[in-house]
């Protein structure tokens, strides 16, 4: 833009009645020139005061600059007849110490590990007055608080880059080892499946606990893992198994490793063992019933804690019967070739439930409990078919997702019952 001949206050006004509606703005590396050049062709310093307010509202709109800017600019002009940055003229002291010092102080702490300030000094006099180099001279004559100083500084710091790895915490709560049960019940795995997380809401936890050699399974849930719920919960689980256990297994969660817990396991005469470091094998077994069990009648979907006494019912009226009494499982055939190598098999004449399982190991009625015998084992499982048990669990479980579903949708205007059906047919299906 040329403005060569706005160069009086009535010019300037006259223009800026003009562009009321337009937007002028001139580039940041000019505007100090910009500046300068209109107070000089508006002689501004001889104007009156009416005649400036419009030479400093078209500065001001030009460049962009709030008033108080304006009129500091304009008070550096009037002082040293341009504007621009002001350079500093704070003293400032020569340095003393040259990058080549404080590489030198960075090998020296390499070498010997970062001793105290005091004795790297003596080491910089020793290599200039004993040894005879003469590129520790400066440095022979630093104080001690300078040497922290320069430790301090950008370029020291970029020579010597300090990695602290994270340091692993001994807890001395069972022991890391793979269980060996020996073809004998009571060795459980465990391990918590969480029910999804909702607009920043825990959901649900499901304690899945399943027995090594029969895959004999109980699965309680709980409003959250914390003593106060967990530790009743742990009770009734190792209480359900009619067999005496024997070693309480589980991964490193804090859940479990804790002495609350060890204190419990303690007092009922059970090994604890988790799982080794580098061995995701260690809790395999319970980590696979989550997803073919716990994932496949319970669903992905987020429930809210509220609802772990509701599911504990399902739980222990329909879901760990059917598991146990009804549901077929593969067991597996170990061989072992002629490199003693193990290879396991899964024929079709292993294929059992875990009650039948645990009937067909040898001395089993000496693994039960004392007040539990196979004659009323034998009369819970006869109470119902295999076809008569599923349908109840999974009318049982479609009206615990109806409640469920209800509640959530019918919080929102916008479903209505037959929205409730069918998320009700997609969860079945």
């Amino acid at each position: 833009m040329n403005d060569e001949k706005l160069d009086s206050p009535e010019a300037i006004k006259a223009f800026l009645a003009g562009t009321d509606k337009l937007d002028f703005q001139v580039p940041k590396s000019t505007r100090y020139s910009f500046l300068a050049g209109t107070l000089k062709r508006t002689n501004y310093f001889k104007l009156s005061k009416k005649e400036k307010g419009p030479v400093l509202e078209y500065m001001g709109r030009i460049s962009g600059y709030s008033c108080a800017q304006l009129k500091r600019l304009i008070s550096q002009y009037r002082e040293n007849g341009w504007i621009g940055k002001q350079v500093s003229n704070r003293h400032t002291f020569t340095k003393q110490y040259t990058q080549q010092d404080i590489l030198l102080l960075s090998q020296t702490d390499e070498a010997h590990q970062t001793l105290n300030g005091p004795a790297t000094k003596n080491l910089f006099e020793r290599a200039y007055k004993i040894y005879g180099d003469p590129a520790y001279e400066r440095l022979a004559r630093i104080s001690v608080s300078h040497i922290y100083n320069l430790r301090k500084g950008t370029f020291y710091q970029r020579q010597r880059r300090h990695f602290t790895h994270t340091q692993r915490t001994v807890v001395k709560i069972g022991e890391r080892r793979k269980p060996n049960p020996q073809g004998r019940p009571g060795y459980i795995r465990i391990d918590t499946v969480h029910q999804g997380d909702q607009d920043k809401q825990k959901g649900v936890y499901h304690i899945n606990a399943v027995d090594e050699v029969t895959q004999f399974e109980v699965i309680l849930s709980v409003e959250k893992i914390s003593e106060r719920y967990l530790i009743p919960i742990l009770e009734e689980l190792l209480a359900t198994f009619p067999f005496v256990i024997i070693n309480f297994h589980s991964d490193n969660g804090s859940e479990y490793i804790n002495h609350v817990v060890a204190r419990l396991l303690n007092k009922l005469h059970i090994e604890m063992t988790k799982s080794r470091s580098r061995h995701s094998n260690d809790n395999a077994l319970a980590e696979s019933k989550n997803g073919s069990i716990v994932r496949k009648y319970l669903g992905y979907t987020h429930i809210a804690q509220k609802w772990a006494p509701v599911i504990n019912e399902f739980n222990r009226q329909h879901l760990t019967p059917y598991l146990n009494f009804h549901r077929p499982c593969f067991f597996a055939e170990i061989k072992t070739d002629e490199k003693g190598k193990e290879k396991k098999t899964y024929p079709y004449r292993c294929m059992m439930t875990p009650y039948e399982k645990l009937k067909s190991l040898p001395n089993a009625a000496s693994c039960l409990k004392a007040n539990v015998g196979f004659e009323v084992l034998d009369l819970q499982m006869r109470l119902t078919s295999d076809l008569q048990a599923a349908k109840a669990m999974k009318k049982a479980r479609a009206e615990l997702f109806r409640r469920i579903s209800s509640e959530v949708l019918y919080s929102h205007s916008s479903f209505k019952e037959k929205d409730v059906e069918l998320l009700l047919e997609d969860e079945t299906a």
